[in-house]
């Protein structure tokens, strides 16, 4: 894994972009931390889903006042 900065990053991204797409990885630092990784994309993994994640886990009280409609998609994916 190669460690560069910011501005070198931003100076050599094509060159970085292509280290990636051979399969490197690339951490990018500020002050010599890492703040970042570019790393190859894999078009089989699957997304993460994110909506809907919580349904089925959170239960509201029968004498609770009824929510929005707007409010609860916020909890399931629909």
């Amino acid at each position: 894994m190669k460690l560069v900065n910011i501005h070198e990053a931003k100076t050599h991204f094509s060159q970085l972009i292509k280290a990636v797409d051979a399969g490197d990885e690339i951490i990018i630092g500020r002050f010599g931390k890492p703040v970042a990784k570019l790393i190859p994309f894999n078009a089989n993994s699957a997304p993460r889903q994110l909506g809907g994640s919580w349904e089925g886990k959170v239960h509201i009280a029968d004498d609770f006042d009824d929510l929005a409609d707007d409010f609860l998609d916020h909890f399931t994916a629909g």
